[in-house]
This record gives structure tokens, C-alpha cells and sequence, in this order.
């Protein structure tokens, strides 16, 4: 039996990315609204709500880069010259608040500055995220197997309002998180936050979207194009019913429902990422089959990949189980 091994990796890597996004986004975004969070106990309360789970989440972010250097070499040389500055900030910005999560629970006096430091990290990560991904849509100047644009391609106003978009993004999952996680005061804070920010990320779902066909002649004619705009016409109709039930839940003051419908929210918006690259893995420039390593690599990746993945995801089910339930201000591991 014959596989198509570039598009079950690629397959498999997409999943890696989605699941990054639904897991570690939750946790950027609570970085992201720390300061929105007054008085040491509340934000205690919201560190604890992630503390056991948070660098477990960034395990997937790990697969994905690993995934695309192994698995598509080609792409990889490629998507990195041209992203550099975006992904050194990314990782400066993961390291930081890493660092701070760890510090702020042992400082005194400086605890405040490290507050600081887990918000700043959590802003530039979530943000470089958003702008290499406008980078990407917008599309990466390729000549033969090389990068041939500049050292500032990706600085557009597009791509700037995709990391303004997935900061917002990430902010509403960690608003709904804590609508799940936590009670009283701080619950409270996140409901008047999940408010604010369902219907911004909503306007700004709808910018991305409508600005998208204008960047290529190919996503035109994807979007709108006959019979493809017949086709694709679910996924957008499916994210506003999704969106305005989202305000709706919100309303209603549901406690675990939210976070589900705005994790739902973001995976109809990653398909639509989906359709519009296929079948290209750097958009409109090089194909998934044509930037794989050969099969022979792939097949003996994929086994360890067979392995590896479901034990991953075990781990993380089992992570958020023991873990479920409530948090306070002194439920943390430390």
C-alpha cells in the first residue's frame, strides 16, 4: 500500500502547530492580561491556574520546528532566514517569562518587576507568533531553493495586524481559561475582560479575513472564485455563528463552555489558514512534495513519530486531569 508520507507529515505537523496555539496560546494570554489582574492574590490565583501545565503546553512548539526541520529541510531554509528577527524575539520572549514565572514566586521586593517581565515576555512571544504569520500569508520571496528577499519583508502593516489579532486572540483563551479555572474577584475580572474581547477578536477575524484575497490573485480566486466560494462558504459562516455564541455564552456568565467555544473558534480559523496554503507549504512558493526529504527519512521518522505523539498527548491529558478542578492563590506546585 502506497502513502502520500509529505502529506500525512504534513498532516501531523499542522496538528503540532494547532495544538501549540490551543494549548500555550491559553497561558500567553493570561501573561498578556496579567496587569489587567490587581493585588498579589489575584494574580497568584492566575499563575496558579497554569503553573502546573504551562511548559508542558510548549512541548508541541518543539514538535512543529523540529518536524518542519526534519521533515521538510527545504522549507526550513527557506521560512527562517526570512523570519529570524521574529523567532529570536519569539524564544527571547518564551525564555523571559519563563524565567520570570519562576522568579516572581521567590522574590520580595522585586516581585513586581518580574510581574512585569511575565507580561513583556508573554507580549513579544504572542505577537512575533502573529507577525510570522502574516509573513507567511503575505507570502516569502523565494529564487530557486533560497530566501530571496530582505531582512524586514515581514514588516507590513498585514502582518502587523495579525499579531495585534493573535495577541487578542490569546488574551480572550486566557480570559476564558480563568472563567473556568478560577472564582469570585478574579472570575469576575476575566467575565469583564471575555466581554471586551470576544467581539475585538471577532472585527479583527473579519479584517484579517477580508484583507487576505487582496494579497494574491490565488486567494481570490480560492475565496471568491466560482464553485470555491460555494465550498468554502461554511467556514466563515460557521466562525460567526461560533463567534456570536461565544458573546452569547459569556452573557449567560457559563463557566466551562467559553473556553471551548473560543479554542472551536481558533480551529475553524487555522483550517481556513489550512485551505488557503495547501497545497503549498511556503505559500504560493514551494509545494509540501516538492520541499519534503525522502521517503526513506519520512518513513523511519514517522515511527518514532507514531510513538512519540500519542505518548505526548497522553501526558498532557493526564497533566490537565490531575490538575483539574479550581484554583486559589496557594494551589500552586511551588
Amino acid at each position: 500500500m502506497h502513502f502520500d508520507l509529505p502529506t500525512i507529515w504534513a498532516g501531523l505537523i499542522a496538528f503540532a502547530v494547532l495544538a501549540y496555539v490551543a494549548l500555550d496560546g491559553f497561558d500567553l494570554g493570561i501573561g498578556v492580561l496579567f496587569p489587567f489582574f490587581s493585588g498579589k492574590e489575584q494574580r497568584d490565583e492566575v499563575m496558579n491556574s497554569i503553573a502546573p501545565v504551562w511548559d508542558g503546553n510548549e512541548t508541541w512548539l518543539v514538535l512543529g520546528g523540529g518536524g518542519l526541520f526534519a521533515v521538510f529541510p527545504l522549507a526550513y531554509s527557506i521560512i527562517m532566514p526570512a523570519l529570524y528577527p521574529l523567532i529570536i524575539a519569539m524564544l527571547l520572549g518564551l525564555a523571559f517569562r519563563g524565567v520570570a514565572f519562576e522568579f516572581r514566586f521567590r522574590a520580595d521586593r522585586s516581585a513586581f518587576l518580574w510581574d512585569w517581565a511575565f507580561f513583556l515576555g508573554s507580549l513579544v512571544a504572542a505577537f512575533s507568533q502573529g507577525v510570522m504569520l502574516g509573513a507567511l500569508v503575505q507570502g516569502i520571496k523565494v529564487s530557486g531553493r533560497a530566501y530571496a528577499g530582505g531582512w524586514l519583508d515581514w514588516l507590513t502593516p498585514f502582518s502587523i495586524l495579525t499579531g495585534i489579532a493573535l495577541v487578542c486572540g490569546y488574551a480572550l483563551l486566557g480570559s476564558t481559561w480563568l472563567i473556568h479555572k478560577t472564582e469570585w474577584a478574579t472570575q469576575r475580572r476575566a467575565f469583564d475582560l471575555a466581554r471586551s474581547l470576544a467581539p475585538l477578536m471577532l472585527a479583527l477575524i473579519a479584517a484579517v479575513s477580508l484583507w487576505t484575497p487582496f494579497l494574491n490573485d490565488d486567494y481570490w480566486s480560492l475565496w471568491f472564485g466560482w464553485p470555491h466560494n460555494l465550498a468554502l462558504a461554511p467556514l466563515p459562516l460557521a466562525a460567526g455563528a461560533l463567534g456570536l455564541w461565544l458573546i452569547r455564552l459569556l452573557a449567560q456568565e457559563r463557566e466551562g463552555a467559553p473556553f471551548l467555544a473560543a479554542q472551536a473558534l481558533f480551529a475553524l480559523c487555522y483550517v481556513g489558514i489550512g485551505v488557503s496554503f495547501y497545497p503549498f507549504i511556503v505559500p504560493r512558493a514551494v509545494t509540501i512534495h516538492a520541499a519534503a526529504a525522502p521517503d526513506t527519512s519520512l518513513r523511519f521518522l514517522l515511527v518514532g513519530a507514531s510513538v512519540m505523539i500519542p505518548l505526548i498527548l497522553a501526558y498532557t491529558a493526564y497533566s490537565y486531569y490531575v490538575f483539574r478542578g479550581k484554583t486559589n492563590a496557594s494551589g500552586g506546585y511551588h
